[in-house]
């Protein structure tokens, strides 16, 4: 039986999915057979948070037990909320966050975007998680990154030299952490 990722994009919009597909298949590319790769578009339902914790909930819900939960960007964030606001009745197997962005600011648009106070106690702590951030990203600062590094520190983070916001459309190093024994 195939392991099953699921992929969230960055973003919320088709053009957004669209370039997030060179991370998709460069993880394809990377991994053993063995493994299946779910890519769901996420359209803008019109909520505040553009739907993303329900749909997320609701696709990690059509998975199988031990399923592989990847995310980048906007999408990374979301997962995190979903994660910790929603019970998850599935069993996941791990967690890999690329170029998240932790978000601030008392501007409205950016409530629905914004993890609760007591995230890092809601999400489960015996689930590998790792984050991947570029040093030179252009959307999210790295100093962002660091937010995480207090509220998780059981997770693993990746701190990349180059490769920007979309590290260089090599997953190379994420796939690494798939493929490693945990």
């Amino acid at each position: 039986m195939e392991r099953q990722i699921i992929f969230l994009q960055g973003g919320g919009s088709k053009e957004d999915y669209e370039a997030d597909q060179p991370l998709v298949d460069s993880l394809r590319e990377h991994l053993v057979p063995g493994y299946d790769i779910h890519y769901p578009l996420l359209p803008d339902d019109g909520t505040p948070d553009l739907g993303r914790r329900s749909q997320i909930a609701a696709h990690i819900a059509a998975s199988s037990d031990g399923v592989l939960l990847v995310a980048h960007s906007f999408g990374a964030s979301m997962l995190l909320a979903c994660l910790s606001e929603i019970e998850i009745q599935r069993k996941i197997g791990g967690i890999f966050l690329i170029s998240t962005p932790f978000w601030e600011g008392n501007e409205d648009w950016v409530e629905p975007f914004k993890l609760r106070a007591d995230f890092a106690g809601k999400l489960d702590r015996t689930i590998p998680l790792f984050f991947y951030h570029c040093l030179d990203d252009e959307e999210v600062p790295v100093e962002q990154l660091s937010v995480y590094e207090q509220e998780l520190p059981w997770a693993t983070f990746r701190k990349i030299p180059t490769g920007g916001h979309q590290l260089n459309n090599d997953l190379g190093i994420v796939a690494q952490d798939i493929l490693a024994p945990i």
